[in-house]
């Protein structure tokens, strides 16, 4: 398993450190710079394209590491450096190669979008066609869950709504250094441990993509952590958006022959339970204002903590924390036996998005009152420069 693991994260991190830092090089002369707005945190002009570097750090390792299954595959008799658990997989592995080239396909259309979106500024209508388009023929290729339905659409439109959502999600979540590229690493590690370590078997072709892209995007966020010297832009969100989501999609997390309830189909929203709420909430604050859903703002939870007088890097990190402690609860429902148990889990979670709905209330109020206090300067300025 250490090989494995070692293998796929390395990898994958020394090939995106290197590819983001010659993306951040060139991206000036490519016009990729994010210059700052009143929508942004970031005071300077940034190079953009680190998605670029992510995307690399993926597909170089993975297709190294098919070329190698499939090497391995045409000789009579494995070599002895092969660790023991792997060998039996490798004719497994070569068999879902074509789905995840398919999701992979499907990553990179979405960032050649967010690229040109990243230079040219595309409307929202026609990046969410093309994601709508992305999302259906991946469900039609294979990426759909059964959810126990009795009619196969039902799976179909489930799976496409999981990768619209988490699409737009990871999107929305990059506003800040590093909170995106975070989010993505700790969520990428707990369902790498879970396919690896809480299922009867390892199920080690999904566990294998996700420890890429959290290689990957370790070696991302090198550059990205606050100060960032680069950001991801929207090539990078919507692959991880999408690669996620895809993943969460394929990757067994119940089993019917093992002794483990169906609460732990749980697990995916338990991980994902901060970014999903976060998506959630800012949706609906921008419907309620009679504003576009996907019209940027300072709505997001790592706003409302700067709000309060954190740093931006430290609301970041409480923003990681909080995904960390709900997606350990996802761990924990493989530790439970039935849904009673699963309740207390859940419990948490909820407990969890209780206390960051608190900040951010306190966080809006915050914002709504320093506005007042500016308006009310600024008029009792011109009310003296009006007596003199």
């Amino acid at each position: 398993m250490f090989f494995l693991i070692a293998a796929c994260f390395s990898s994958a991190f020394v090939v995106s450190i290197v590819a983001t830092r010659l993306v951040q090089h060139f991206a000036p002369s490519w016009g990729l710079v994010d210059q700052p707005a009143a929508r942004k945190v970031h005071v300077v002009p940034t190079p953009l394209g680190g998605g670029i570097g992510i995307w690399l750090g993926v597909v170089l390792p993975l297709l190294a590491a098919h070329l190698s299954v499939w090497w391995l595959s045409q000789l009579k008799q494995p070599p002895d450096w092969l660790p023991e658990e792997i060998r039996p997989y490798l004719a497994g592995v070569l068999s879902r190669t074509g789905l995840m080239w398919s999701i992979i396909a499907g990553g990179t259309l979405l960032s050649v979008m967010g690229l040109i979106d990243d230079l040219r500024n595309l409307p929202w209508q026609p990046r969410l066609v093309i994601q709508i388009l992305v999302a259906c023929g991946l469900a039609a290729a294979g990426v759909r869950a059964s959810v126990f339905a009795p009619w196969p659409w039902i799976g179909m439109a489930i799976s496409v709504g999981w990768m619209l959502v988490l699409i737009n999600s990871f999107n929305f979540l990059d506003n800040m250094d590093g909170l995106t590229g975070g989010i993505g690493l700790v969520a990428s590690i707990l369902f790498a441990a879970i396919m690896l370590t809480c299922l009867s078997e390892p199920r080690w072709f999904i566990a294998a993509v996700l420890l890429i892209l959290a290689g990957s995007l370790s070696g991302f966020l090198w550059w990205n952590w606050s100060p960032a010297s680069i950001f991801m832009g929207d090539t990078g969100s919507y692959f991880i958006g999408l690669l996620l989501s895809s993943m969460t999609i394929v990757g067994t997390f119940y089993e019917e022959s093992a002794e483990i309830g169906r609460h732990v189909m749980l697990a995916p929203l338990c991980v994902l339970a901060v970014p999903l709420y976060d998506f959630t909430t800012v949706m609906l604050i921008r419907l309620k204002e009679g504003r576009s859903p996907f019209q940027p703002d300072k709505s997001h939870f790592s706003h409302r903590l700067v709000d309060l007088g954190l740093k931006p890097r430290n609301a970041v990190l409480t923003v990681h924390l909080a995904t960390l402690t709900t997606g350990l609860g996802g761990l924990l429902l493989y530790r439970v036996p039935d849904w009673s148990s699963a309740a207390a889990v859940v419990g948490l979670i909820v407990c969890v998005l209780f206390i960051v709905a608190i900040l951010e209330t306190a966080g809006r109020n915050a914002r709504a009152r320093d506005a007042e206090e500016a308006r009310a300067d600024t008029s009792r300025r011109g009310d003296e420069n009006v007596s003199e």
